[in-house]
């Protein structure tokens, strides 16, 4: 794992030098730079930040070369297969100078051209540059599920990419400036989905894409995407064979990304994906498996269902015989928010970044690799929205006019916040606003957060002015009408995948955990077990029964024999965090300052009454818009950290890893 960056006919050694080293964090192991500049005044540099996984020697340096130096390589992530490739390259006459899977790419490339991407297990962000026609050709590419991330900025014939924004805004003609369309998204989903980010001009490289650069021209294409059957589609297995299979594909997927040559541990909740992941790692092994679960203090979950109960890891780990450590945070959250801020490069309203780092940053004390559950949820519909379509599929058949005050009802239930209920009033709430919508609308709403009518009451003046009231969505309903012919659970799953999944889960696991210098795979986004589960498993294995339908039902019955009853049985778990408590009490200085009056008038994209009025509807009780005040709260110090101040300034005040040297 590692943090890259790159120059094409722009900047110079010292930008470059900058560009790597603002992403120290990413790799503190070893750094090191590459240029060439060429007859006709055209310029390509890479640079390149290293966190040794596999080959510890000096020998994994990069940026790395093949034999004769005309094929150089900047690269992010491991390739799970790069063994098998490694012995077939060789075969072929291929010479390797390491024992690492970045040089495995180097040859691949060498020997396929832009169809190595075809070939590649894992995840990956890499820049290739080929010398061999004699003028430079930019070769880049992204994983197929957008795992590792990928900026660039793309002006005239000029080129900058890096791991991280951060990065890019070292480049003194690339300004950060608010991008007020991403604003407009950001306030509806709480992020900014890709390939757009909030800096006007700076985009992602989307997931499954590469792209090649020559002559100051960049042309994106895609290689691989996620397909399904079209609706009604027969499927011929039973549902005890379809078991049978993914679960060995699942272990064979665990099997693989435990491969390292530093420590390898595991997130683990009470829930089933990461429990599962857990267990696969029990059996791969006879080494202790070392978990890390986090928890809060119960002072912190007063009201707040979606935390886990960590006794249920506990007893897992009693059962299976491997090691848990029970992490008890209790955050200096006002402290930690900036830096997290910083770390992410854009505003992320998900409070979970702050579980997420806090359990990374404790485990780098013993292990460099960890394995993560993200994923099993878009391939086996895990998450409650897939279950409320099915409900809202029956409670539409209820005729409208006895809908409508059912709705109004509940629309006027108090929020019971601070009580358990809390938790079930808002999914009452939010199935009122939603449920009576088509089926693609409905789940556009529930992902929503402010709707074009409460955002337009927000913005002042100056920014209506300027922004076309455009429907957030855009990029929701394109995915739509890809998998417009599945079966509509499917077509959820394929969202998920391609917006929710890769534009927030895998964006905060990646910055979260490199903030602490620590590597984050994926077993469930093994991309032969997701087409498995795509083309095999009928919807109605994944999302099993009706009133009470059982979420990820084929990875459960996969399990069976693996996992005891009382995980099988468990809700959905994951990062959570305890945002009420935070906003009433640690965080609630925070809030009168950044989002006062005097603040949001001098910034000038709010109307300081309309945003007075969320904070104090929320602390009288009568809304809760905790992920609102957050998402305000976030938007600022956002602002504060990467618009008005620089971000090498900020890396400083937030603290680097040791200087590794450049070469």
């Amino acid at each position: 794992m590692c943090g890259i960056a790159g120059l094409a006919n722009w900047g110079n050694r010292e930008v470059l030098g900058r560009m790597t080293r603002v992403q120290a964090h990413r790799g503190p192991d070893d750094s090191g730079l590459w240029e060439c500049k060429f007859p006709d005044g055209s310029y390509v540099g890479f640079g390149s930040r290293r966190l040794a996984i596999l080959d510890l020697s000096a020998d994994g340096h990069m940026p790395m070369s093949n034999e004769d130096g005309t094929v150089w390589i900047t690269y992010n992530g491991e390739i799970y297969n790069f063994a098998d490739l490694r012995r077939e390259l060789q075969n072929r006459g291929h010479v390797f100078a390491s024992n690492t899977d970045t040089e495995v790419v180097v040859h691949l490339y060498e020997q396929e051209g832009a169809n190595c991407v075809h070939r590649l297990k894992g995840m990956f962000a890499f820049a290739i540059c080929d010398l061999r026609s004699g003028r430079p050709e930019l070769f880049l590419a992204r994983d197929h599920f957008g795992v590792k991330p990928f900026y660039y900025v793309h002006r005239g014939r000029k080129l900058a990419f890096a791991s991280e924004v951060k990065a890019l805004l070292q480049v003194p003609e690339i300004k950060p400036e608010i991008d007020l369309e991403s604003l407009h998204q950001y306030l509806t989903f709480l992020w900014v989905p890709e390939p757009k980010t909030m800096f006007r001009g700076i985009y992602k490289l989307p997931a499954g894409h590469c792209a090649t650069f020559c002559h100051g021209e960049l042309k994106i294409r895609q290689y691989w995407d996620l397909s399904f059957p079209g609706a009604g589609s027969t499927y011929a297995r039973s549902e005890a064979s379809l078991a049978d299979e993914v679960r060995e594909r699942f272990r064979h997927s665990v099997e693989e990304q435990m491969v390292s040559d530093v420590p390898v541990g595991a997130f683990l909740s009470a829930g089933l994906d990461s429990s599962s992941i857990v267990a696969m790692m029990c059996r791969a092994t006879k080494q202790p498996v070392r978990t890390y679960t986090i928890t809060f203090p119960q002072k912190y979950r007063v009201g707040e269902t979606t935390l886990d109960d960590p006794n249920v890891p506990a007893r897992l780990a009693r059962q299976l015989g491997f090691e848990n450590q029970q992490i008890v945070v209790e955050p200096d959250v006002a402290d930690l928010l900036p830096r997290l801020t910083w770390h992410m490069d854009e505003p992320t309203a998900d409070p979970a970044i702050i579980a997420a780092y806090l359990v990374c940053r404790e485990a780098r004390k013993q292990s460099t690799v960890l394995l993560s559950g993200v994923g099993g949820d878009e391939l086996f519909a895990g998450y409650r929205k897939h279950a409320a379509h099915r409900w809202a599929s029956a409670y539409r058949r209820i005729p409208g006019l006895l809908r409508k005050p059912l709705e109004f009802g509940i629309e006027a239930l108090p929020h019971l916040r601070g009580t358990a209920m809390k938790g079930r009033v808002r999914l009452a709430k939010k199935m009122a606003r939603s449920a009576s919508l088509e089926p693609r609308e409905r789940f556009i709403r529930n992902c929503t957060y402010l709707d074009r009518e409460q955002k337009s009451n927000l913005y002042s003046d100056a920014v209506q002015d300027q922004l076309r009231l455009s429907d957030s969505a855009v990029g929701h309903h394109a995915a739509f009408e890809a998998v417009g012919d599945a079966d509509f659970l499917n077509q959820m799953l394929y969202l998920d995948t391609k917006i929710f999944m890769v534009s927030l889960n895998l964006n905060y696991n990646d910055k979260m955990s490199m903030a602490s210098s620590v590597e984050v795979r994926v077993p469930f986004l093994d991309r032969e077990l997701a087409e498995f589960a795509a083309w095999n498993i009928p919807p109605s294995f994944k999302l099993n029964g009706l009133f009470r339908p059982a979420s990820k039902h084929i990875l459960r019955r996969a399990m069976t024999d693996v996992l005891p009853a009382e995980v099988l049985r468990q809700p959905k778990a994951g990062f959570a965090a305890p945002v009420d408590y935070w906003l009433a009490n640690d965080l609630r200085e925070m809030v009168d300052d950044l989002l006062s009056e005097a603040n949001v008038r001098q910034r000038g994209l709010f109307r300081p009454e309309a945003v007075r009025r969320f904070v104090d509807e929320h602390r009288s009780g009568t809304e809760d818009w905790s992920m609102q005040i957050w998402q305000f709260l976030t938007l600022e110090n956002w602002m504060r950290i990467l618009l008005d101040a620089g971000a090498e300034q900020r890396a400083e005040e937030f603290g680097q890893p040791r200087e590794a040297a450049t070469a």
